[in-house]
């Protein structure tokens, strides 16, 4: 079975050698390969240009350094933030920033009439303060403020834009500030204020700086009160601290200012004008300029519309109605009795005070009102045009209340020289009623003859002096009712030498003329200078039946939010100078000074009035201080510079401010009859051979007072 048929050849070996033959021939495309890459590397290269090399390795090396600077810039002002961050107090001690306290005067009806220093209503919240405001101060401020992370560099753009079109440096004019950068601002970036190295105006300025590092550590504190703080929060900061003008500081202090309302009661014209008072808090005042505020109001208004903020109806009625100023702010009342009850008062409780002080004071708003009223009357139409005249008026109660105060002719002026208070001036005549309380005090009678001849008194170291009447002329002998009547000067004279300077220097010193008194007999007419004040208050002294008075404005201090009073005065009355009779004599005497002497001007139809006039050498000052029952008035009239007056006396110009205050403060109030004698009016002459007395009273036995008696016609 294997031997049949023919054998086939091995395969093997034949495989394999044929394997080896087909080798070269797989390998020949490879060979090509090689060869085709052979001829690309021997092709030159292309040539690169160097200024593409320098370009591509500038930007190389500049984005190498910027991303490391970036790097290191960014870890610093990490750092920064956190640091900043880390030094931030809790929210309630960053609502108030104030380093000294305020004092809030209340009039006798217990309004608020006057504000000194910086007020701080109380701490308000975003949740607490009326919708309205806070949407007015996002409007105009900063309307991204809910989405920027403390600082808008889109804001910052735009204000460097503005800044250089309107032809200021980019850092010059609008700032481009977050509302939390001007928190930042409002904190002093957390820097404490030290009254030892400046005053608060001094690290207020120094605060507000605008350089670019104070610019960059301000954006830096502003990006950690972000990290601190929510966005309400720090609206929360800047609604407590921000200035709103007339000493507010705070949106809550600075409704109750302007309006008498809480922050949460406001409407949207409101809340407009106290957000357009950002801008500039001085100048948007609606004290200052009501209009200009209210035309910023209106501008605000415009804002919040167009962010969706009000309706266009609430805008309409916003513009149909804009905000007006509370009757107390309006008014302004009282600024030289507000300046005069901070002076007086402890300077630890009024000027320097570090806490929030109440002040219940005297001030009659009603009489105030009036006060002012009859000074801005007489001025508009009696006075010349271009006239540099000023004047004064004082009204107090018989105790020494003082019940208004106008200390020039611009009535609202705060901070001003106050005439009624700073201003020292001759009295002349004004001052001779202390010469006749003198007189009555020690026996005389208002009936008592005097002579009105001619005079001369020898002055040690000064030779004779001879005093004279204003109209120059001689009566002959007359009655002490008829010599202060007519304002005589030569009687004035002798009784004050009768009784004895001495007395009359001590009885006006009693009745609080506290300004030094001439030694020399021209004591007698007025020679001496006082405050308008000390007249008034030592005239309140006749009233009130001859005791000393102390004039007062301050009648209770208490902290706010005591119930119980730091300081309390419950009248000025002192000790008695001169008897009660005395007293009723010499306001009967005053009383024929307006019935039909000097003062006739001031004459009141249906109300007894007691007064007198007063004019100084070379007419540089013009007095007339008055009563009625109820009120003295004390009014001055004069040049700052001393100046003469210019055909004005005390029974002229002032009588006649007097006058005209007196009805209106006494408008509506009851009539009441002066405390005086039921005297007969003495006749203007009388015989001159017979100097006795009227109504003869017993006189001491001393033989000098006898003497001087006969010498200067007193009689006995």
């Amino acid at each position: 079975m294997t031997g049949t048929g023919p054998k086939r050849p091995k395969l093997v070996a034949e495989k394999r050698a044929n394997a080896k033959k087909s080798s070269p021939k797989r390998a020949a495309p490879k060979t090509a390969a090689r060869k085709t890459r052979t001829k690309r590397r021997a092709r030159p290269a292309p040539k690169r240009n160097p200024i593409s090399r320098l370009f591509r390795w500038i930007v190389r090396l500049f984005w190498g350094i910027t991303w490391r600077v970036g790097a290191v810039c960014t870890i610093l002002v990490a750092l920064g933030v956190l640091f900043y961050a880390s030094t931030l107090p809790e929210l309630e001690e960053l609502v108030d920033g104030r380093t000294r306290g305020s004092v809030t005067l209340l009039d006798t009806n217990g309004q608020v009439f006057a504000w000194r220093g910086d007020q701080f209503g109380g701490m308000v919240t975003t949740e607490t303060v009326s919708p309205h405001l806070k949407n007015s101060v996002t409007a105009t401020e900063d309307k991204r403020f809910f989405w920027h992370f403390g600082v808008s560099p889109r804001g910052i753009a735009s204000a460097v834009k503005i800044n250089i079109s309107e032809g200021r440096s980019a850092l010059s004019g609008n700032g481009g500030s977050t509302i939390t950068q001007q928190t930042a601002k409002l904190l002093c970036l957390g820097v404490p204020h030290d009254t030892n190295k400046m005053t608060e105006r001094e690290y207020e300025s120094d605060c507000r700086r605008g350089s670019l590092v104070r610019k960059a550590k301000e954006a830096l504190y502003a990006m950690a009160l972000e990290v601190k703080f929510t966005k309400n929060e720090i609206l929360t900061i800047y609604l407590n601290r921000a200035f709103l003008g007339a000493g507010a500081r705070g949106f809550e202090a600075a409704s109750q200012r302007y309006f008498n309302l809480s922050a949460n009661q406001i409407s949207p014209a409101q809340a407009a004008m106290l957000a357009g008072l950002l801008k500039a808090p001085t100048r948007y005042a609606p004290t200052n300029d009501l209009q200009r505020s209210q035309d910023r109001a209106e501008t605000v208004v415009k804002l919040m519309e167009e962010q969706g903020l009000l309706t266009t109806a609430q805008a309409n009625e916003a513009r149909a109605n804009p905000a007006t100023l509370s009757d107390a702010a309006k008014s302004r009342t009282g600024g030289y009795f507000a300046d005069w009850v901070m002076s007086e008062g402890p300077s630890y409780l009024t000027r320097d005070t570090t806490e929030d002080v109440i002040i219940q004071s005297t001030l009659d708003p009603r009489v105030q009102r009036a006060a002012e009223q009859a000074m801005l009357h007489i001025f508009d139409t009696k006075v010349r045009d271009g006239s540099k005249a000023q004047a004064a008026i004082v009204v107090m109660s018989a105790d020494g209340a003082v019940r208004a105060m106008v200390g020039g002719r611009d009535v609202k002026a705060t901070g001003a020289f106050n005439r009624a208070t700073q201003a020292s001036r001759q009295t002349g005549s004004a001052f001779k009623p202390f010469v006749y309380a003198a007189a009555l005090d020690l026996g005389y009678s208002y009936n008592d003859y005097v002579k009105d001849e001619p005079l001369t008194i020898d002055i040690p170291g000064s030779g004779p002096w001879t005093p004279s009447n204003y109209d120059h002329k001689f009566s002959g002998t007359v009655t002490l009712t008829e010599a202060l009547r007519r304002s005589l000067n030569i009687p004035a004279v002798r009784i004050s030498e009768g009784v004895g300077r001495e007395n009359v220097r001590t009885v006006a010193e009693m009745f609080g003329i506290q300004s030094d008194l001439a030694a020399g007999p021209a004591l007698a007419l007025g020679a001496s200078e006082s405050t308008l004040l000390e007249m008034t208050g030592a005239y309140a002294g006749i009233l009130n039946g001859g005791r000393s008075v102390t004039p007062y404005g301050l009648s209770e201090l208490r902290l706010q939010g005591d119930t119980e009073p730091l300081i309390g005065q419950d009248g000025g009355m002192g000790e008695r100078v001169i008897t009660t009779n005395a007293a009723e004599q010499l306001t009967y005497m005053m009383y024929q000074v307006i019935e039909s002497g000097s003062g006739r001007r001031a004459k009141l139809d249906g109300r007894q009035a007691a007064g007198k006039t007063g004019t100084t050498q070379a007419a540089r000052d013009a007095w007339f201080i008055g009563f009625t029952a109820d009120y003295v008035t004390g009014v001055w009239l004069g040049y700052d510079d001393n100046t003469p007056l210019t055909g004005v006396t005390g029974s002229g110009l002032p009588a006649e401010i007097w006058h005209d205050a007196m009805v209106r403060i006494n408008e509506g109030v009851p009539i009441s009859p002066l405390p005086m004698i039921d005297g007969q009016a003495p006749s203007a002459y009388v015989d001159p051979n017979a100097p006795q007395r009227a109504n003869p009273q017993p006189k001491g036995t001393n033989p000098i007072e006898n003497l001087l008696l006969q010498i200067f016609g007193g009689g006995n």
